[in-house]
């Protein structure tokens, strides 16, 4: 049985000089993240994770360093504030075996209150730390803290082989606490004009009975209000994020889950991260699976779903039809998370589809410029080659890219740039005919 602490005497569990892993987002441990905040003797503690959803002071304390998979606001603005914290480039689906690389002595999530059988839900994150827990858990060297409360969702995996969910005859420190996920504002902004009209292009090429994966921000989020408000349906769901989108087509009833070839009857996910009405819709809905993210992720489990559409942002792309989607100037903006998997995972089959959404332009300066460029500048770093590539959708139109010469690719990305922009693409276009360089 776990020894039951509050959260400052779990927090002193670890020692000065220490290896700390803990999940993504939704998964981390809020009131034992801070509890560590308050400790100043650190003279080596280094952490591992992505996309920080807990508010601490731990990554500004001096001796503590954060290895962080994926960037959001809060590892933005620490990089910017002087800390030590560090972007380890890899998609989702290898923070499992990185972790297990690594082996962090003291590994860390937030799950449910032990239910009558003595299983935690791992709630909102499967993810890729869930074998690490395990092996934390069974090593009597290694340290397993698990923070649990009734605020999170319980939420369910597949069968026994997958059941989301520790035992607490695995966990070594059980801190119970009364912190609530980080919820996302549930009032979203209405869709602008731009993402109405990139919602509109985006929906031709989803056909009943497609198996669907979406992002999060405003343009999946219309794309998913106009499925749900369409007269098509019988969608199946297998996306890494769960979001209120999803949560939307699902109140909608567009969602059967059947015939997808892959988990029939469930929708697929491995983390969820929304509001705190998806999070109540969530707890105890077994309509919902999480699954490792070596699964969720894999492109040939992607490839393995009936007429897959992924849809995925991006920041900019060049006539090659290399896409630049978690960099701004060479700085890291986010991560690269399933997005490559679930690009070359349509790739796979003929009858799958991959879309990747972006407003033709943005403002700097008060300047209006191009997210569609001719070439990329120096230090670029390119987040999907141009071979993985299929469908480019701006407020424009659509621009389909799999198997057209660099030529054609440029010319039917300058279709879908704001006007202003299309002459100098053309151009690039076509000094990159019979395999040239775009490049003056």
């Amino acid at each position: 049985m776990p020894q039951e602490l509050t959260a400052e005497q779990a927090a002193a569990r670890l020692n000065p000089q220490d290896t700390l892993g803990m999940p993504l987002g939704p998964g981390q441990p809020p009131a034992f993240l801070r509890a560590l905040g308050v400790r100043e003797d650190w003279t080596d503690l280094r952490v591992y994770g992505a996309l920080l959803a807990v508010g601490t002071e731990l990554f500004s304390r001096r001796g503590v360093g954060y290895l962080s998979g994926f960037y959001g606001p809060l590892e933005r603005a620490l990089r910017d504030s002087g800390v030590d914290i560090e972007f380890t480039p890899a998609d989702f689906r290898r923070f499992g075996p990185l972790l297990a690389a690594q082996s962090p002595r003291v590994m860390t999530t937030v799950a449910t209150p032990p239910d009558a059988d003595g299983w935690c839900s791992l709630s909102l994150h499967a993810g890729g730390t869930i074998g690490e827990l395990h092996r934390a858990g069974a090593d009597p060297d290694r340290l397993l803290v698990v923070e649990v409360s009734e605020a999170y969702p319980r939420t369910f995996g597949l069968g026994e082989e997958h059941r989301h969910a520790l035992h607490v005859d695995e966990i070594d420190v059980l801190v119970r606490s009364t912190e609530a996920p980080l919820a996302l504002p549930g009032g979203e902004a209405p869709p602008t004009d731009v993402d109405k009209a990139i919602a509109r292009h985006s929906v031709d090429y989803i056909p009943s009975g497609a198996t669907l994966q979406t992002g999060i921000g405003s343009i999946p989020n219309q794309i998913a209000t106009v499925l749900a408000e369409g007269d098509g349906g019988d969608y199946g769901l297998h996306s890494e994020m769960f979001t209120d989108g999803c949560m939307k087509l699902h109140r909608a009833g567009k969602v059967t889950n059947a015939g997808k070839g892959q988990y029939d009857g469930v929708s697929v996910t491995t983390f969820a991260f929304g509001s705190s009405e998806l999070y109540e819709w969530l707890d105890g809905n077994s309509d919902v699976v999480f699954l490792p993210v070596e699964i969720v992720n894999a492109p040939e489990v992607i490839a393995a779903n009936h007429q897959m559409v992924t849809i995925n942002g991006a920041l900019a792309i060049d006539v090659h039809g290399q896409v630049v989607a978690d960099t701004i100037s060479g700085g890291q903006f986010s991560g690269i998370g399933g997005a490559e998997d679930f690009v070359a995972g349509a790739g796979l089959e003929l009858t799958d589809r991959s879309l990747i959404c972006l407003p033709s332009t943005f403002e700097k300066d008060g300047v209006l410029r191009s997210r569609i460029v001719p070439w990329f500048d120096a230090g670029a770093v390119i987040t999907t080659p141009r071979h993985h590539v299929d469908v480019i959708v701006t407020e424009h139109g659509a621009a389909e890219l799999e198997g057209r010469t660099v030529r054609e690719r440029g010319e039917a990305l300058a279709a879908i740039a704001h006007p202003q922009f299309r002459d100098d693409l053309l151009a690039a276009a076509e000094r990159a005919s019979k395999g040239r360089s775009p490049v003056t």
